[in-house]
């Protein structure tokens, strides 16, 4: 049926949280709006209306057949799987779900934090043999946490850590005062940050100039006693590097929630490389509302766009995120 509606298409499995807030925000009568399961593939007539799509990925080869396609919402805030495309469309406007995990995220970052600090775990292994050891739990108060690529995700981080006395530095591509931080770095800066941290987190997108950032000569920088913890991107760590260096124990291990490739095959070296190696199920990002945050930046996204206003998380082609 043609109409002078936006068209919108929403490629994802659980559409409510969408549907709803759009027709919250009085946009139903605005929109001609469609929904598709993520397995299925968009129909002819879907390919040649869609203006706007909201999906999660999608397979080469459908950017460019919506040639009617204005703007995608990625459900993620992470958009290297978008620009790994082929004919990723150079005048598509990509927004991304930055912003989005800033209450699941660094709850489970702390949690990796407390994980590694306290003997919770050997306790619980030691309870199945009916074992008393007695272990000294090692303090957080008073210990440098080095966060790389200081954003919403880290600014709330840092905020937990202050609140249990953590020394809170960090790098961030466009140094600015934050609050809770007590002193930001540019990129340059890094080596200072790793010499000084006792624990380093890992918050960097997934970008040509981060592929493999966290080598060999980079932990080198890091103290004996720190732990490594990747919530950023796998792509950011160089595997073989940081397996060696947790074998020799030139760093005290790491905590890894992203990988290159997820699920992590059950053959990956990592699984096994070093029992200072906590491999994590990608665990940082899910929150059982999930969908109810991506949906309000959506709804206000596509509220902005329908009144010809800037969109908001506007991807940086340049940088990549």
């Amino acid at each position: 049926m043609t109409t002078n509606r936006a068209h919108v298409l929403l490629w994802t499995d659980n559409t409510a949280p969408y549907v709803e807030g759009i027709k919250a925000a009085g946009l139903a009568d605005r929109i001609a709006l469609e929904t598709l399961p993520r397995k299925e593939k968009p129909t002819a007539e879907q390919f040649a209306n869609t203006e706007v799509l909201m999906a999660t990925a999608v397979p080469p080869g459908v950017l460019p057949a919506m040639k009617k396609l204005r703007w995608a919402q990625a459900m993620s805030a992470g958009v290297d799987g978008w620009f790994a495309l082929p004919d990723l469309p150079a005048h598509l406007t990509l927004t991304c779900a930055r912003g989005t995990h800033t209450e699941s995220m660094p709850e489970n970052i702390m949690a990796g934090l407390f994980y590694v600090a306290k003997p919770y775990p050997i306790a619980a292994a030691n309870q199945k043999q009916s074992k008393w050891v007695h272990t000294v739990p090692q303090p957080l108060t008073g210990k440098t946490l080095g966060i790389l690529g200081l954003g919403a995700i880290g600014g709330e981080v840092a905020r937990m850590a202050k609140a249990f006395g953590m020394r809170v530095i960090g790098t961030k591509r466009r140094p600015a005062a934050m609050p809770n931080v007590d002193e930001i770095f540019p990129a340059d800066g890094t080596k200072k940050v790793l010499e000084q941290s006792d624990f380093v987190l890992l918050l960097l997108p997934g970008t040509p100039q981060t592929e493999n950032f966290m080598d060999a000569e980079k932990l080198g920088w890091m103290k004996p006693t720190a732990w490594l913890l990747n919530f950023g991107r796998g792509s950011i760590v160089k595997d073989v590097d940081l397996i060696a260096a947790a074998k020799e124990k030139k760093i005290a291990g790491a905590v890894l929630d992203v990988f290159r490739q997820e699920p992590l095959p059950a053959t990956d070296p990592l699984w096994t490389a070093s029992e200072n190696i906590i491999v994590l199920p990608h665990l940082g990002g899910p929150h059982p509302q999930r969908d109810r945050f991506v949906a309000k930046l959506f709804v206000e996204n596509l509220t902005r766009f329908l009144d010809d206003q800037p969109l908001k998380e506007v991807v940086d082609r340049a940088a990549g995120y």
